[in-house]
């Protein structure tokens, strides 16, 4: 951190209509321009630090994180939908208190915020190289020229870009025609995408041997088999039970004498054919 953003000790910030936070006045005016200026709020802070944690595998450095920011906290509602800002010595990384964090932009170029852009950009390359196989490799240029061709359109129209919004369009650049949200891999093409035209046609022939085949039957085939053989089983017993009550009322017919079985007939307690 350079030796100047030593002398900043509070800030006064307002809420723009953007929903960011511009600063207005600084307790340093002589070395700190607030035209333009912008602080990290505390949700956003959060934020960012969800966006750099895939990044750590490939060699982010917390370090340079914690150099690009000057930490504030909330002193007293200064009016006007403005906040007058009081500076700590606590992490933004690992502080449980609600920060700010005014990005160190002393020396725009070579300062510590600059040097954040250009490490996250490198390591953002890195993950998306790794994640992708493109042609050819994607390199820090290819995404610095894009990234810088949308701030100049900002700049023509007059538009100041807030250091959370530079920050989120690294972290979260993905080339065009590619889906950093499917984790890293192509998306397989599942079942349901695929059309009946992609299909290999089967000759009339082929189709009734692959029907016979029993290897190739699907579970759900073989447990609807036994649900069918299960319930089949089911009615016959159910048959079975319905005859021997009906004998067994027979039988009761007549104060409990049997029936005499036709001549050269059997009797209806033996097994049933």
């Amino acid at each position: 951190m350079a030796n100047s953003s030593n002398l900043l000790d509070w800030c006064l910030v307002r809420l723009g209509e953007d929903h960011n936070w511009w600063v207005e006045e600084v307790s340093d005016s002589v070395r700190w321009d607030v035209d333009g200026l912008s602080i990290i709020d505390p949700r956003q802070v959060a934020h960012l630090l969800e966006l750099v944690e895939p990044l750590r595998d490939y060699g982010f450095d917390e370090d340079l994180l914690e150099a690009a920011f000057i930490p504030f906290r909330i002193e007293r509602d200064a009016g006007d939908g403005r906040v007058r800002l009081k500076r700590v010595k606590d992490s933004i990384v690992e502080s449980d208190e609600k920060l700010f964090a005014l990005p160190d932009v002393m020396d725009e170029e070579n300062g510590p915020y600059a040097d954040l852009l250009d490490h996250v950009t490198k390591c953002r390359v890195k993950l998306l190289n790794d994640i992708f196989e493109f042609e050819s490799k994607l390199t820090v240029d290819e995404v610095e020229d894009e990234l810088r061709e949308e701030q100049n359109a900002s700049f023509i129209e007059g538009k100041a870009i807030h250091c959370f919004d530079e920050l989120c369009a690294i972290l979260e650049y993905t080339p065009a025609g590619w889906d950093a949200d499917a984790d890293g891999d192509e998306r397989a093409v599942s079942e349901e995408d695929i059309d009946d035209e992609d299909l290999p046609e089967i000759d009339d022939a082929d189709e009734e041997a692959l029907k016979g085949d029993e290897s190739l039957k699907w579970d759900e085939d073989e447990e609807s088999e036994d649900d069918e053989d299960s319930e089949n089983e089911d009615g016959k017993s159910e048959d079975d039970e319905e005859e021997d009550d009906s004998d067994d009322d027979d039988n009761e017919d007549g104060g409990g004498r049997k029936r005499p079985s036709p001549k050269g007939g059997s009797s209806r307690s033996g097994k049933r054919k």
